[in-house]
């Protein structure tokens, strides 16, 4: 074992390896709660007709296996100390935009995840991935990450009841002597106070402290015995292969758009991950990537298990720098990371003590962090800060990721050309101009 990770070679040895693993575990085992209640849309009443809730319990079960398996592959094949779940942003895109948006049904909206999937492992063999990539402007490849954050806090935000609708304003600031909403304000301010104090996981212990707090004031009923916080794993009947019996089902101009969504942001979240985590463990060579397509493989592969399993797509966190920082180098600690999302598998009955009220710090503290890339882009340059600027505020205002990327692209190519730089628009993103103007058209 130590051979085939170079323990030696790198410096490290199995105790580093093990905490690296552990810790980067604890840096993101929130989405194991939070993932469920998103799909689930969990705080939402009322469902587009013809549309069902998916189950929580199945999702939960295949949040921890998508994690557990596209980590191990990850860890076993492309030997990254990188650690893979279901995505922020995207399941909050799938939830919200697709079904509640859209009204197209979960099972159909994990085809498309499917579908994404099979394509990433197509472009990944064929080497097109990483070109593709190079031909979307930097500019709007942050301006993407930091809509998709404004996006989750204001749901974050929504679902808490401290930002509500109002009839004459759009939203105002909810009731904030309800005592839901104060347990979720309580929780924002923990897991701020954790967060600032550089603790690792603390968006995770934020969690559990909310979830505490709760109990002792009455709002959430605490576990009245072992079976309520150690069970077995919820099965996966009400989700597993729904999304290739429901696959002839993404023929649409609609769902089409919602592939390329798909597509995009993983992406992008991937490979900036990937390099983050490289460069911050020392692995990068001559500024590159040694195994990136074994590394874009297992992330490809990770999205075709979980949309099979029942969750939407599967991608690389960020939060694996928590290990690198704690000492990992090797995909030993990917190794670790994913056996306790194994272990995680059996604390499936605590999934009743995570509220709203619990979940909606972490949506909101998740969405500051994605925030972070709006100091990278040219705000100087008008022909970029407008589509930029578009693509950010479009998100949350429009309640869609689809949507805010559609206006940043079509405007795009536009204030290029005037500005005359043409030479500087990639091909592709003429093609992407035309698709968001027909998705356009269709929407209308």
């Amino acid at each position: 074992m130590k051979k085939y990770f170079r323990f030696e070679e790198l410096g490290t040895n199995y105790r580093t390896e093990f905490i690296a693993g552990l810790t980067t575990f604890l840096a993101m085992a929130y989405i194991l709660f939070v993932n469920p209640a998103t799909l689930a849309l969990v705080g939402v009443e009322e469902l587009p007709e013809g549309v069902t809730r998916i189950d929580q319990g199945a999702v939960f079960t295949a949040t921890a296996l998508a994690a557990a398996v596209g980590t191990l592959v990850m860890g076993l094949f492309a030997k990254y100390p990188i650690a893979l779940a279901p995505g922020m942003g995207l399941n909050a895109f799938f939830a919200y935009t697709v079904i509640l948006g859209y009204g197209i049904p979960w099972e159909t909206a994990l085809a498309g995840v499917l579908a994404s999937g099979l394509i990433f492992i197509v472009l990944t063999l064929t080497g097109l991935r990483e070109r593709i990539i190079n031909a979307i402007p930097g500019n709007l490849k942050m301006a993407v990450g930091a809509g998709i954050g404004l996006f989750i806090a204001f749901i974050g935000f929504q679902n808490s009841g401290i930002v509500i609708g109002d009839p004459d304003t759009m939203v105002a600031l909810g009731d904030l002597t309800d005592p839901n909403t104060l347990l979720a304000v309580f929780g924002v301010v923990v897991t701020v106070i954790l967060l600032a104090s550089n603790v690792k996981g603390g968006v995770f212990y934020g969690m559990i402290i909310t979830a505490i707090a709760g109990m002792i004031v009455g709002l959430i009923d605490p576990p009245s015995s072992a079976g309520d916080i150690v069970g077995p794993a919820p099965s996966l009947a009400p989700t597993f292969g729904q999304a290739f019996a429901h696959f002839g089902d993404i023929f649409t101009i609609q769902m089409l758009v919602v592939i390329l969504t798909f597509l995009f942001v993983d992406f992008f979240d991937t490979a900036g991950t990937l390099v983050a985590v490289a460069t911050k463990a020392g692995l990068m060579k001559d500024n590159k990537l040694p195994r990136a397509g074994k590394a874009l493989f297992s992330d490809s592969a990770a999205t075709v298990v979980g949309a099979t399993l029942g969750t939407s797509t599967t991608t690389s966190y960020v939060e694996s720098t928590t290990g690198v920082s704690a000492g990992g180098k090797t995909g030993f600690t990917s190794v670790v990371t994913a056996a306790f999302f194994l272990l995680a598998l059996f604390f499936s009955p605590l999934l009743s003590i995570v509220t709203s009220a619990v979940t909606a710090p972490a949506l909101i503290i998740v969405g500051v962090l994605m925030c972070s890339t709006l100091r990278d882009i040219e705000w100087g340059s008008f022909e970029i800060a407008v589509p930029a600027f578009l693509t950010i505020i479009m998100m949350p205002l429009t309640y869609s990721i689809a949507t805010g990327i559609a206006i940043g692209f079509v405007f795009y190519p536009i204030t290029m050309l005037v500005k005359g730089k043409a030479k500087e628009i990639n091909p592709v993103m003429y093609l992407l101009f035309v698709i968001f103007i027909l998705y356009f058209i269709f929407l209308s």
